[in-house]
């Protein structure tokens, strides 16, 4: 309910007034909302030439991304490392087993599963962002660092006797030149009008398509349509033919691309004109 109450609340302020005339805010109008509280080739994939929106087709991995732009790496199963021109980076489900090979300045942890989490974070790391309650609470997070602000939207998960763990997951959403991405976690629902009030715009998602251990595909599907983001980035598939499942859902409404590399360069003025995947090589 509270959500709702949320949603209509920000619906009605932007009737009213065009938009938010208060304090400056990133680019994600869920901001408004939160501030007030190796390679894959499948076998029946058949790889489209690279759109516009990859600069030249030559994704430079090193360095800090040119203005305007993000880069977006992917280093496995559900670990992106996100860089902004501002030169601040952030690693999303960062674990025990695959790091990005620079230490990030920002840590999120959507869920203490072996994979998403670790208790060991490289003492380098500025922020670590733990996305689960704490002392009965859910985790609540909107920070700020250089250029990018980082928070994140809790949802319920499936806990392993079945029942149901409140606020266990967290959707982060990552926030800079003006591109918002949002990473969906162990996503484990469809979203509710308030979940997305709290997201606000998305640009790219970073999507959990396994379909077992996380939503089924088809409601994942669904959720995709709910967030109606131009870009499309799976994760969390264990093999081709998981992916393969997946893609065949999506290939009426979605392009379908294959990178040659794991690092995508993202701006606002190269986002695809049509609703697409891209799939970045690397361990999944």
């Amino acid at each position: 309910m509270r959500r709702t109450i949320r949603a209509l609340l920000i619906a009605l302020l932007a009737w009213l007034g065009g938009g938010w005339s208060g304090p400056a805010l990133a680019a994600c109008l869920g901001a408004v909302a939160q501030n007030a509280m190796p390679r894959l080739l499948p076998v029946a994939y058949r790889p489209q030439q690279p759109p516009a929106f990859l600069p030249a087709q030559v994704q430079a991995q090193r360095g800090t991304p040119p203005a305007g732009q993000l880069r977006i790496s992917f280093v496995g199963h559900a670990t992106f490392l996100i860089e902004t021109p501002g030169g601040a980076s952030a690693a999303t489900d960062y674990n025990d087993y695959l790091r990005p090979d620079m230490v990030p300045d920002i840590a999120t942890m959507n869920h203490a599963h072996t994979t998403h989490f670790t208790d060991r974070p490289d003492p380098g790391i500025r922020h670590v962002l733990r996305g689960w309650p704490f002392e009965g609470k859910p985790a609540r997070h909107n920070l700020a660092f250089k250029d990018l602000r980082v928070r994140n939207v809790p949802t319920n998960i499936r806990n392993w006797g079945g029942g149901t763990e409140y606020d266990g997951n967290s959707i982060f959403i990552f926030d800079a030149a003006e591109i918002c991405v949002a990473h969906l976690g162990h996503l484990h629902h469809r979203l509710e009008p308030g979940h997305l009030a709290d997201m606000g715009r998305i640009d790219v998602v970073l999507v959990p398509v396994d379909g077992g251990y996380t939503l089924n595909q088809i409601e994942m599907v669904e959720v995709i349509r709910q967030l109606k983001a131009p870009l499309v980035i799976p994760m969390h598939y264990f093999g081709e033919h998981t992916l393969e499942r997946f893609l065949s859902l999506l290939r009426d409404s979605h392009a379908v691309v294959l990178s040659d590399t794991s690092s995508l360069l993202v701006g606002r003025q190269t986002l695809p004109a049509k609703p697409t995947v891209m799939i970045l090589p690397g361990p999944h």
